[in-house]
């Protein structure tokens, strides 16, 4: 199994790389927030030093932590349901369902296990600068003395393989259930598109707790004396609700592509071949829609949180208003970094294991740029369904807060950067389907 294993990496490089990538840069920003919180906990560091680290290393960590791991399992859920058609023979000739999990498991472990190892060493040094960050800007003493160590960095390495085995092992038990030749047919027919019932239970008990937390705004924190009582509740709403339809996206994918499918399709046989594509193939294509819609309603909603609370405090600012803000802008940050990150290495590993399919649309006719065409067409579809869903849920957090600090349902300023936002979002999106098209090569040769 570990030659085959070995072997098989090879063959899929470019989809392995994607989850390779995923895993590096998980454990280096994971690790990275976690020395903080080791470094709090430093002889010699007062108790506001180690309050603000502490705050820095759990509470915005623990949000790049959240969006790092879905991230993580996603694209390696994709590298692993792109190849239950090869499980699937495997298990014809002679592989045991067992066995076939074992080498799936396998494969993770190789690649996880050394990009978990190399991200923690890449976390040190980022760390270090994450302190020297905060000490420059006046939230901690120049005194505090870094001090991260095996233990942070140890526990994020730790923490990224073993969410990658546990998404692995989840995946390839999925693909090996029922009869080899079902699993076949079925992964040739582009998937059954059923979600586990577990992760539709998650998705709506974000999605309501996010919801909740707005009313609870609205109701409650929106009279309090302290004026950031508002912010703490309502902050993390868009988060929550764009994180919760994230895990829902397989399915909203297939629902809302079908709908779309009569206005794309009057673009030609590239529109229609596209509503096509994305439709059936919403379990892979979901994959992608999900940073899509994290990264447009964690950044709609935070920034739009910001600039409110600049509009309506001003020069009442305190410090600790101030920090509230630091965090909230490295939060969008990270997670708009990340999410980016995860489009572009999605898009890479679900385009990787197409190869063949668009090699047999050549076959059949097609032109490479028809092919090109589909694929952009079946991107444009994910990035507006994406958009939409992301500034759906960024009003969770938006509205809330803007009826808390008496601007109504609509913020009286910054209306000119949601639309920013989504341009970006949406040209991000057709360039990495762009790149991962043109990495497959010439699309010529016999098609398996």
């Amino acid at each position: 199994m570990s030659m085959l294993a070995l072997a098989s990496l090879r063959h899929r490089r470019t989809a392995f790389t994607a989850t390779f990538l995923s895993a590096l840069l998980g454990a280096a920003l994971i690790g990275a927030f976690a020395t903080l919180a080791q470094t709090a906990t430093g002889a010699g560091v007062s108790d506001a030093d180690a309050e603000t680290l502490t705050i820095m290393g759990i509470v915005v960590g623990g949000w790049g932590s959240l969006i790092v791991l879905f991230s993580v399992a996603s694209t390696l859920g994709i590298t692993v349901r792109q190849r239950a058609e090869e499980i699937g023979l495997l298990r014809v000739v002679g592989a045991t369902p067992r066995q076939a999990g074992r080498l799936v498991l396998a494969e993770a472990s190789v690649v996880t296990v050394v990009a978990a190892v190399l991200g923690a060493a890449l976390a040190w040094p980022a760390g270090f600068a994450l302190l020297a960050l905060l000490r420059n800007g006046g939230m901690v003493g120049d005194d505090v003395a870094y001090g991260g160590g095996v233990a942070a960095l140890g526990s994020a390495a730790l923490l990224v393989v073993l969410t990658s085995l546990v998404a692995a092992a989840v995946t390839a038990r999925r693909t090996t259930n029922g009869p080899a030749t079902l699993a076949i047919a079925d992964a040739r027919a582009g998937g059954s598109g059923r979600m586990p019932w577990w992760r539709t239970a998650i998705g709506l008990v974000l999605v309501a707790y996010g919801l909740g937390m707005a009313v609870v705004t609205i109701t409650v924190t929106a009279d309090q004396d302290d004026p950031y009582a508002a912010m703490s509740t309502s902050g993390s709403s868009s988060i929550l609700v764009g994180v919760g339809l994230a895990v829902l996206s397989p399915v909203l994918l297939r629902w809302l592509a079908r709908l779309c499918a009569p206005a794309v399709g009057r673009a030609g046989v590239v529109g229609w071949l596209a509503a096509y594509n994305t439709s059936r193939r919403s379990q892979l294509l979901g994959n992608v829609l999900a940073p899509v819609i994290v990264l447009t309603s964690a950044a709609v909603g935070v920034l739009m949180l910001v600039g409110i609370d600049h509009r309506t405090i001003g020069a009442q600012a305190t410090d600790e208003g101030d920090t509230i803000n630091l965090l909230n802008n490295v939060v969008t940050g990270m997670i708009a970094l990340f999410a980016a990150v995860m489009v572009v290495n999605a898009f890479a590993a679900v385009v990787a294991g197409r190869r063949q399919e668009l090699r047999r649309l050549r076959l059949l006719g097609a032109t490479t740029t028809q092919v090109e065409r589909s694929v952009l067409a079946e991107a444009g579809i994910v990035a507006g369904i994406g958009v939409l869903l992301g500034l759906v849920a960024s009003l969770a957090t938006v509205v809330p807060f803007a009826v808390a600090r008496d601007e109504g349902v609509v913020p009286d300023g910054q209306l000119w950067l949601p639309p920013l936002l989504v341009a970006a979002t949406v040209a991000l999106t057709l360039l990495a389907a762009r790149s991962a098209v043109h990495r497959l090569g010439p699309l010529t040769g016999a098609a398996r």
